[in-house]
């Protein structure tokens, strides 16, 4: 599959942490050529030189998915830089903590407009190159985008939009030559719980989940780029968020009878 992507141009929104970083790090490793696409330019810079270091090409977009016309700067920059793009993947993302009835309509309207909007910016600017190529789209959802979890829904709405996103580009670009794969990672090595409602990084703020749960970033990137490079449709990363997607779809009174308990729960944790 490496040498199904040498050469290739790689636009990655949201590449200066977490998976995004993994990813550039695993496109340029198969001989990809990723632009790197984010707000924190000198985290992009770093990422870029280290990938020049090592024998690969990388450029950098600063880029805010949450702004029109960033995205489009973006797919410019990698169409002057490579005369091409093959692949975008819309990575950019946060989560917005708390229970409905306690979140503003600004926090929700926050978190859509990173996570479903800018998801939607992605796709509208790179289609057009992207399609010229036969190439393919990746959105990173969420195993939240199947299964709503207490003091997730503000989250688990945005995912669930993204899911529907990549189902209905797949159908509307069903026999262009344009492959359409939704991620839906689980707990992945990431700053995502150490940012806040308002999108800001909380350095040192300790992660809840345990770290036996949590997948590292390189793991999950290589098995994201393999879906990519396939042009499988989706993929669920780490074994949780398989076994939860599974019983969603296959035992959807289980996750029913459990949620009202798990209510409970988040209730106490907050009062």
């Amino acid at each position: 599959m490496a040498s199904r992507l040498a050469g290739q141009v790689v636009l990655i929104t949201g590449a200066s942490s977490g998976i995004g970083e993994a990813l550039a790090r695993e496109v340029a490793r198969r001989g990809g050529r990723p632009v790197l696409a984010a707000r924190r330019t000198e985290r992009l810079e770093t990422l870029a030189r280290e990938i020049r270091e090592a024998g690969g090409e990388a450029i950098t977009a600063r880029c805010d998915v949450t702004r029109d016309g960033d995205v489009e700067r973006a797919v410019e920059e990698a169409r002057g830089a490579f005369g091409r793009l093959d692949i975008a993947i819309a990575n950019a993302g946060f989560g917005v903590v708390g229970r409905i009835e306690e979140l503003s309509l600004d926090d929700i309207r926050r978190q859509f407009e990173t996570n479903v909007f800018g998801a939607l910016r992605t796709v509208q600017a790179a289609l057009p190159e992207v399609k010229r190529a036969r190439g393919g789209l990746a959105l990173i959802g969420s195993a939240s985008g199947y299964v709503a979890a207490p003091a997730m829904g503000a989250y688990s709405m945005s995912k669930f939009a993204v899911r529907a996103l990549a189902e209905t580009l797949r159908t509307e670009l069903h026999g262009e030559g344009v492959a359409v794969t939704h991620v839906a990672p689980g707990f992945v090595t990431s700053e995502i719980r150490q940012i806040d409602n308002a999108g800001t990084l909380r350095e040192g703020a300790a992660d809840p989940v345990p770290s036996w749960l949590v997948m590292p970033t390189p793991k999950a990137a290589r098995q994201i780029m393999d879906a990519i490079v396939a042009r499988r449709a989706e993929a669920i990363i780490t074994g949780h968020a398989k076994l939860l997607v599974s019983l969603t779809r296959l035992a959807p009174g289980l996750i029913s009878a459990a949620a009202p308990r798990l209510s409970r729960k988040a209730k106490r944790r907050d009062g």
